[in-house]
């Protein structure tokens, strides 16, 4: 089924007409902790119809949340599903949808999962993730992270309402933005990667470099080219899936707390830097640096070293005040972490060595 993506600030109208078209009888409404802090709440609570509000899940939501979820959904006896809030909310939204249609006696990670009709619609209140358009989510059962991965989870409906980042933190606009511009990036050269996820991935890129200064600023027309930037990079990595900097992350936000986007960013260009060291004089991979010179521009700059360059400047700029400390002696821990599949994407292998080199060098510039 095709999803529909909509930009509006009319949203109580746009959700009145979605929720009539699909005879919707009563909602379960999902939503995070930052929502009391929306300007736009009462929209969602003054809603035409019955609604059941479920918020028992935290940043790093647990299957046992979710199994609450679907409860809480059964027995509301709710027949569609509403997120607004970050990807967390978002992807628990989508576990709910899923699991719902399965049998609620056994684990629902060992089903095989199916389609059902039940109506799912997201609206993120972050510009980052781009949960709100991938058949992806991410929960965690008994202290590990599981990805939960089906077709029937894109939303039926994704509303961009630009009004919602107004009372984002500042931290964590920058943080999810880089999280947008790191998925373009690894979409763009994954070994997955497709005419239309590349552009997808060239048009997010163009709107995060035109309206970061705006959006980091609060303005209207920075806040809708983000929520536009984030939502065509979910698009492309809902084709292609990420490569090799986010599979390096996970393990630095669990080891020191730092927010997924910053992670991921923090891996990128040294990803790339030794990517393009392998390729830069090898005359059978023309194909290749092709492609990374065609990221490298669509970055403003002429060549990859610029835009390898430019990448490690901008770190610097945007977070000169925070102070990170990363451990030589968790490199190990950080290298047994990459999860292989996700590193399989990456258009140059990464082998042990090279990953614990990778590291060093990370934990060299910030220690």
């Amino acid at each position: 089924m095709q999803q529909e993506v909509i930009v509006t600030t009319a949203v109580r109208d746009e959700l009145g007409r979605i929720l009539a078209r699909h005879d919707v009888q009563k909602l379960l409404l999902v939503v995070d902790a930052a929502f009391p802090l929306l300007e736009t709440r009462e929209e969602y609570l003054d809603l035409p119809l019955p609604c059941a509000i479920f918020d028992a899940f935290t940043s790093n939501p647990l299957y046992e949340d979710v199994v609450a979820g679907v409860s809480c959904f059964r027995r509301q006896h709710c027949d569609a599903i509403l997120a607004v809030g970050g990807g967390s909310a978002i992807d628990v939204a989508k576990c709910i949808k899923l699991y719902s249609g399965l049998d609620e006696t056994r684990l629902y990670l060992d089903q095989e999962y199916r389609a059902n009709d039940i109506l799912l619609i997201a609206i993120p209140t972050t510009s980052g993730t781009g949960s709100e358009s991938t058949r992806y989510a991410v929960i965690y059962h008994e202290g590990k992270k599981q990805s939960v991965t089906h077709g029937s989870i894109v939303p039926r409906y994704a509303l961009l309402d630009p009004r919602n980042l107004v009372t984002l933190p500042l931290y964590q606009k920058k943080c999810t933005m880089l999280d947008a511009l790191c998925q373009s990036i690894e979409s763009w050269w994954s070994i997955h990667s497709t005419e239309a996820s590349r552009a997808y991935a060239r048009q997010a890129l163009t709107l995060i470099l035109a309206g970061m200064d705006d959006y980091l600023q609060n303005r209207d027309s920075g806040n809708l080219n983000m929520l536009r930037a984030a939502n065509l990079a979910g698009r492309a990595i809902n084709l292609t899936q990420t490569t090799a900097a986010h599979a390096m992350s996970y393990q630095i936000t669990s080891l020191y707390g730092v927010p997924h986007g910053r992670a991921a960013f923090i891996c990128l260009p040294f990803v790339w830097e030794y990517m393009w060291s392998c390729v830069a004089e090898d005359d059978g991979a023309g194909a290749l640096r092709e492609l990374f010179s065609d990221i490298a521009h669509a970055l403003g700059h002429g060549d990859v070293a610029g835009a390898i360059r430019f990448l490690h400047a901008l770190d610097g700029r945007l977070f000169a005040e925070d102070r990170l400390h990363f451990d030589a002696g968790d490199i190990p821990q950080l290298v047994a972490s990459v999860n292989p599949t996700r590193l399989s994407n990456n258009p140059i292998a990464l082998p042990e060595e090279v990953l614990t080199e990778l590291y060093r060098a990370i934990v060299r510039k910030y220690s």
